[in-house]
């Protein structure tokens, strides 16, 4: 089958390479040749002795592909963009294209530039929509002086946009037929099973600049910040200091290993600058006799290394048992038999250790790397995060527990195969409190990325996916009621029992006017809404149009719904304060005028979280009405103050690892759509009156964190949020100086919290709200790489 494949792609490759005026016949052909490169904002155009160069003025430098000169209207389809890009001073990030379908530069068209390679050279496929008039083009979000030349923009047959993708190259440009036989192989698994548009769809994304959101250059950011050259691998210094040197012991179950890998592994721990380690191996009975002479080879040149053969093969839970049964360190590390460890990542952990000795399960950030050594796709993970683990397995690598505590709760279980570190780790984090428990915000481990592993396809084990299921099942197994269901690619959803009879709810609706967006909210809430008991209690602010106060006459009238009025200057918090005092449930429901109800069990949902013991607020995936994402949660720091994440991104975004897709432990959600419990609700003392439009459900979580409660959101409550429609915006003197008062209300008040949300990582940025990654981290450890000039 490879083989036949192989040969197929070579024959199209070559039918492409005697073809050498297809680009031509294929593309706008006079016009865009003619088409002009135009600063649009924040960018000069400068002429020198060494050409021509683009200049920012700012942060959001912007240029426009000039199509009015033409007078053309590109056609929907597959395009390549082709250019060279030498970047003079500064650097790229997050470099993006957007189309205009004549109402302006949407986010929901935009999409993302790949980072230049050594050469200057772009060169990527992309699909622009129908009735496009405009492309704009902007180079990074950060200062640059850039120079760019052989600019194309070129329309591409489906068949030649299809090999572009199926046909992957290496730096150097050459094919790299095994990784392209490999994408062929899987766009015909795809097509037989879900037909040609989810074949596209899924090798589109599976393009190196499809892999990561915007601003997701790793390979520069690690250049720069995350290398360690010889001066900081000066790390000796930083061992002979530590008071404690708790000896590590290092499992690696074995089987089977690639020699080529399994050496890499064992070298990746021969490497560690902290020396109190020992490498417990367990060979699962390796028919392969490369791996017991690999093995005896490291054994003798390191009398760390111990090794124990099984008789049998016993799979990966019993010979890590067997791995376990060798450790004598107070600690025990997990290591994938073809991965490899950071040179320090065990002086990281024993530094964690250190700094606090009680700690009992410890983990880092981590990322993926090819057979070529390339790192790739990082996961930049949250501390910890108990509702997370429960919807994926978010530790993974590296991860280091107390070797006590492993024995204790029975080291790894058979029948878990797949995900027996999940199952440990779940039943190891059980009952600790967070001071227990420490993540180390850096990359200790490359995880490897070859061909069935899971770090290539989430979905190469359904074996793993399904012990998952099982092990998360199990772990909330006490609880009555409790069901959880497998969702795709290694997730979890758990569907927590609500009491019976359920509780009543009270959801608080303040309006003014906007009867058209009320109407929507109030109908939409009776008639879509299936949970079993709730009232509505609207609050008038001051409304005046007749239509309005007619509609609010007639709606207090109706079983369930009460209406408040509250005749006084908008202020959101004292609105809701009110209404809470006078709600009759014991759960209560913050919701917008501008909400809209699209699914019938959302309040179930947010309930079932809501009425656990150690939950705060529970926040949902709310939409704008074109069907992008509003809110999926809320990251600290953003913008100064907070924002929501992945704002204008489209419905099914995954996230960074896949946050968006998953029920998780959050700092703060927003009061648009937010349940709490009531007694909850005034324990902390409700809405804070001073902040009176901005930032009071912001300060309402952190005041939840603050008394000891998480703060949940889930994706599988999901209602559509017009946004302050009624409200409108903050263009008045009068409301900027307020807006002003109430950011610096929040940051005397939380400003070390809001620079540090234990829900976001610090190599993530602040400066959007995408998950791009920092520049540079705001994390202190790193070695800052001086950005590389062209020549």
């Amino acid at each position: 089958m490879d083989a036949l494949l192989g040969r197929l792609l070579i024959a199209m490759q070559m039918r492409d390479e005697r073809n050498p005026v297809a680009h031509v016949r294929t593309s706008l052909a006079a016009g865009v040749r003619r088409v002009l490169l135009k600063p649009l904002h924040q960018l000069q155009v400068l002429a020198g002795a060494a050409g021509i160069r683009w200049v920012s003025a700012g942060d959001d430098p912007q240029m426009l592909l000039d199509l009015t000169s033409v007078d053309i209207v590109l056609p929907a389809g597959w395009y390549r963009f082709r250019c060279r890009l030498q970047v003079l001073a500064g650097h790229l990030v997050s470099p993006c294209l957007y189309a205009d379908q004549g109402s302006g530069f949407k986010p929901n068209l935009l999409v993302r530039i790949p980072a230049p390679d050594a050469t200057g050279r772009i060169d990527m496929l992309f699909v622009l929509p129908r009735n496009t008039v405009g492309v704009r083009i902007d180079p990074s979000s950060r200062s640059v002086e850039y120079s760019v030349s052989d600019f194309k923009l070129i329309r591409e047959p489906r068949w030649r946009a299809l090999l572009f993708m199926l046909l992957r190259r290496e730096e150097s440009g050459c094919i790299d037929w095994n990784a392209s036989t490999r994408l062929a192989r899987n766009f015909l698994r795809t097509l037989i099973f879900g037909g040609l548009s989810a074949a596209a769809d899924h090798l589109m994304s599976q393009q190196p600049y499809a892999q990561q959101p915007s601003g997701f250059d790793y390979t520069d950011w690690v250049r720069r910040f995350d290398t360690l050259d010889e001066s900081s691998r000066n790390l000796c210094a930083r061992v002979s200091v530590l008071s404690e040197r708790p000896l590590i012991s290092v499992l690696v179950p074995v089987y089977n290993t690639p020699e080529r890998w399994l050496r890499r592994c064992l070298d990746s721990v021969l490497k560690q600058a902290y020396p109190h380690w020992e490498l417990c191996i367990a060979d699962d009975a390796s028919p392969a006799p490369h791996v017991q002479h690999v093995l005896r080879e490291y054994a003798d040149r390191d009398e760390r290394i111990r090794i124990v053969r099984r008789e049998e093969n016993g799979h990966i839970s019993a010979a890590s048992n067997s791995a376990l049964a060798l450790a004598n360190g107070e600690y025990v590390a997990l290591l994938d038999h073809d991965d490899e460890l950071r040179p320090h990542a065990l002086l990281e952990i024993a530094e964690a250790i250190n700094q606090q000795p009680t700690l009992e399960v410890i983990y880092s950030d981590e990322d993926k790397i090819d057979e070529k050594g390339r790192r790739f796709q990082p996961y930049f993970k949250p501390d910890w995060n108990p509702q997370l683990l429960l919807s994926q397995n978010y530790l993974c690598h590296l991860t280091v527990i107390r070797t006590e505590r492993v024995r204790c709760v029975g080291g790894f279980r058979a029948g878990f195969e797949g995900s027996q570190d999940h199952d440990l780790f779940l039943r190891c984090c059980g009952g600790l409190s967070e001071e227990r428990i420490r993540h180390i915000p850096k990359v200790l481990y490359h995880w490897r990325a070859i061909e069935g592993s899971t770090a290539l396809e989430r979905d190469a084990k359904d074996y793993a996916s399904l012990a998952g299921a099982r092990a998360v099942r199990e772990h909330v197994s006490s609880i009555e009621g409790v069901r959880v269901e497998e969702l795709p690619h290694g997730h979890y959803r758990v569907r927590w029992p609500l009491p019976s009879p359920v509780p009543k709810v009270s959801i608080i609706i303040p309006t003014r006017d906007k009867v058209d967006l009320l109407r929507k909210c109030i109908e939409s809430l009776f008639e879509r809404t299936k949970y079993a008991d709730f009232e509505c209690i609207v609050v008038n602010n001051q409304s005046s149009e007749p239509l309005a106060l007619r509609y609010l006459h007639d709606i207090a009238g109706r079983a369930a719904i009460r209406v408040l009025d509250y005749d006084a200057p908008f202020n959101y918090s004292k609105i809701n304060n009110l209404a809470a005092e006078h709600a009759q449930g014991s759960v209560l429901c913050l919701m917008n005028n501008d909400i809209e109800i699209i699914t019938e069990d959302w309040l179930e949902e947010m309930v079932s979280h809501a009425v656990r013991p150690d939950t705060g607020a529970v926040g949902a995936m709310l939409y704008y009405p074109d069907g992008t994402i509003q809110h999926a949660g809320v990251i600290l720091g953003v913008g100064g103050v907070a924002n929501h994440a992945y704002l204008d991104r489209p419905a099914g975004y995954p996230g960074h690892g896949a946050r968006a897709l998953v029920t998780q432990n959050l700092s703060a959600v927003t009061g648009a759509c937010m349940v709490v419990r009531r007694s909850v609700y005034f324990k902390v003392g409700g809405l804070e009156e001073r902040l009176s439009v901005a930032f009071n459900d912001i300060d309402f979580c952190l005041r939840l964190l603050e008394a000891g409660y998480r703060n949940v959101w889930t994706p599988h409550a999901q209602l559509i949020h017009h946004e302050s429609a009624t409200r409108g915006s903050d263009d008045s003197k009068e409301k900027r100086q307020r807006f002003v008062a109430e950011v610096d209300f929040m940051h005397a008040r939380w400003d070390g919290l809001l620079q540090s949300d234990p829900a976001y990582n610090p190599n993530l940025a602040l400066d959007d709200c995408s998950a791009a990654l920092s520049y540079p981290p705001r994390h202190s450890a790193f070695h800052v790489v001086p950005p590389a000039r062209a020549t």
